[in-house]
C-alpha cells in the first residue's frame, strides 16, 4: 500500500495508523480493518473502565472511540480504513492507535 500525503499536524503515516494492532474480539486485529461493532464494542468497553484516580485517563480514549464509530455511521463505511486519512490520522494518537507526538519515548 502506498501511503497518500499526511494532512497537516498528522500523527503518523496513514499505513502505520491502519496497520497498527488493536486488541478487539480476542485477538489483535489490524485498526484498518475494524468494522463499525468492532469500534463500538471497543467504545463501550473502554467506557466501562473509566473510573476516578489512574482509570480516569481513560475517559478521552473512550470518548475518541466513539467519535470513530460515529464517523463511521455517517460515512456508512464499513470498515476503518474507508475514513478519509484527515480523521484517521487526527484521530489515532487520540485513540491510542498511534502514541501521540511529543509523548515520553524518543
Amino acid at each position: 500500500m502506498t501511503d497518500q500525503p499526511q494532512p497537516p499536524g498528522a500523527s503518523a503515516p496513514l499505513s502505520e495508523i491502519l496497520s497498527s494492532a488493536v486488541y478487539v474480539d480476542g485477538a489483535s486485529r489490524p485498526f484498518g480493518e475494524l468494522t463499525p461493532a468492532q469500534i463500538r464494542a471497543r467504545a463501550d468497553e473502554l467506557r466501562a473502565a473509566t473510573g476516578w484516580g489512574p482509570t480516569a485517563r481513560v475517559a478521552p480514549v473512550a470518548q475518541a472511540w466513539r467519535e470513530l464509530a460515529l464517523a463511521l455511521e455517517r460515512t456508512g463505511a464499513e470498515r476503518v480504513a474507508a475514513l478519509d486519512p484527515a480523521v484517521l490520522s487526527e484521530l489515532a494518537p487520540r485513540l491510542w492507535v498511534v502514541l501521540p507526538s511529543g509523548g515520553l519515548l524518543p
